[in-house]
């Protein structure tokens, strides 16, 4: 070991996933529209979540899409049986106010 060197990162680092609940940023905006979307209707709902749940089920099924958020049960994520038809797909074209 040297003093005022860095330890080396190689020795005793052992990379592990991120705990349940975390999961990476939306770096370059894939889901952004659909955040938005849902941002909207909580503000014209004064907060209210529960007119916008199809909104969120949108959105987080966008994550799972692109490899946003580990792929989960909608009745784990309290969404069972919310906006059967989603709108969330691969398809950019497919996405909130796209023309």
């Amino acid at each position: 070991m040297s003093f005022g060197r860095p330890p080396s990162i190689s020795v005793g680092f052992s990379p592990a996933p991120p705990d349940r609940g975390s999961f990476p940023l939306d770096h370059y905006g894939e889901c952004k529209q659909y955040m938005q979307a849902y941002l909207d209707c909580l503000r014209k709902n004064g907060s209210n979540s529960t007119p916008c749940r199809h909104l969120n089920k949108d959105y987080l099924e966008c994550r799972m899409n692109r490899g946003l958020m580990e792929r989960d049960d909608w009745k784990n994520l309290g969404l069972n049986g919310v906006g059967e038809n989603s709108v969330a797909k691969d398809n950019p074209k497919d996405r909130p106010n796209a023309q």
